[in-house]
């Protein structure tokens, strides 16, 4: 992980306040939302901001990416 924040919009975060956002700690909630709902800004900064590992694996396990995100990232990471 590297150390640049980003200030989260509340229209991608809607069920929680986004300044209480911890971004290790709620790694995959971030991951997850931001793949389903972020812009190109947001995904730049997840893909740069998080280990390729941690973002495989929530990709990989996660039951709350949309079908289609959970399809097109799986694809995209299979050779990183």
């Amino acid at each position: 992980m590297r150390n640049k924040k980003i200030k989260f919009r509340q229209s991608l975060f809607w069920d929680v306040n986004p300044k209480n956002i911890d971004v290790k700690k709620n790694a995959p909630y971030i991951i997850e939302r931001v793949l389903d709902f972020g812009n190109d800004k947001e995904i730049k900064w997840l893909w740069n901001f998080y280990d390729k590992n941690l973002f495989k694996k929530v990709v990989r396990k996660s039951r709350n990416l949309m079908p289609q995100t959970k399809s097109l990232w799986s694809l995209m990471l299979r050779d990183k």
